[in-house]
């Protein structure tokens, strides 16, 4: 049998998915609990993973929207924004409070009400994982973003508390996890057709320097201001 396709799989950017979605998917794990609370024990179970099924598969759908949409002038530009803002957002944290989910008393309610809060919620994981997807051969992208989004559900429902607890033990992991949506912001904002379309697609150099850059960016600006918010506490 031949294995050969194995070494042909770019397993940076399924490692590069699978951690966006478990760094960025923290708050969803939060709200399928808080969204199954209320079901009774033997349905919980159900409306955690048909919950998570469904908000899965929605997402999907917005990253197949998200990584055509990414080929429109400036908006690799405003992603690339919009992920070193998330980047840096990781690091300083945020005091939202408790989230404000409602119990939901039925079996599908509590879908819904998983599959809603996760629509709402996906707006930086689908232009993270669509732009880590972009370092990967354009007819087999969607295939990596499927398959590293299915990796990561897992990871996600059964394995949430674990990572808390490697965060909390190891925060270098967030750091990393920032670090990196600031090496995809950088490589998507020199990227753009924008650019590329009047001075031809950005050199090798060229991109990983930007990658860097905002990789740089994000962890030493972050690392700043999550100090300055201990201090003024």
């Amino acid at each position: 049998m031949d294995f050969s396709w194995i070494a042909q799989i770019n397993w940076a950017a399924i490692g590069q998915i699978i951690l966006i979605d478990v760094l960025l998917g923290g708050d969803n794990a939060v709200v399928i609990a808080l969204a199954c609370r209320n079901l009774p024990l033997h349905q919980r179970t159900k409306g955690i993973i048909w919950g998570t099924a469904g908000a899965i598969v929605l997402r999907v759908i917005l990253i197949a929207f998200a990584v055509t949409m990414l080929k429109i002038p400036f908006l690799k530009v405003i992603g690339g924004l919009l992920l070193l803002w998330i980047g840096i957002k990781l690091l300083v944290g945020e005091d939202d409070g408790d989230h404000n989910v409602a119990g939901a008393a039925s079996l599908w309610g509590a879908v819904k009400t998983i599959i809603i809060a996760d629509f709402v919620m996906s707006l930086d994981n689908v232009i993270a994982i669509a732009g880590a997807a972009e370092s990967t051969p354009g007819d087999h992208q969607f295939a990596y973003i499927v398959f590293g989004l299915l990796v990561s559900i897992p990871i996600i429902v059964w394995g949430s508390t674990l990572v808390l607890k490697l965060i909390d033990r190891f925060p270098l992991i967030v750091t990393a996890g920032a670090a990196l949506l600031g090496w995809i912001a950088g490589g998507m904002i020199v990227t753009d057709v924008a650019w590329t379309q009047y001075v031809g697609p950005a050199s090798a150099t060229l991109k990983y320097a930007a990658a860097a850059a905002g990789a740089i960016f994000v962890a030493g600006l972050g690392i700043y201001l999550g100090k300055r918010k201990v201090t003024a506490q």
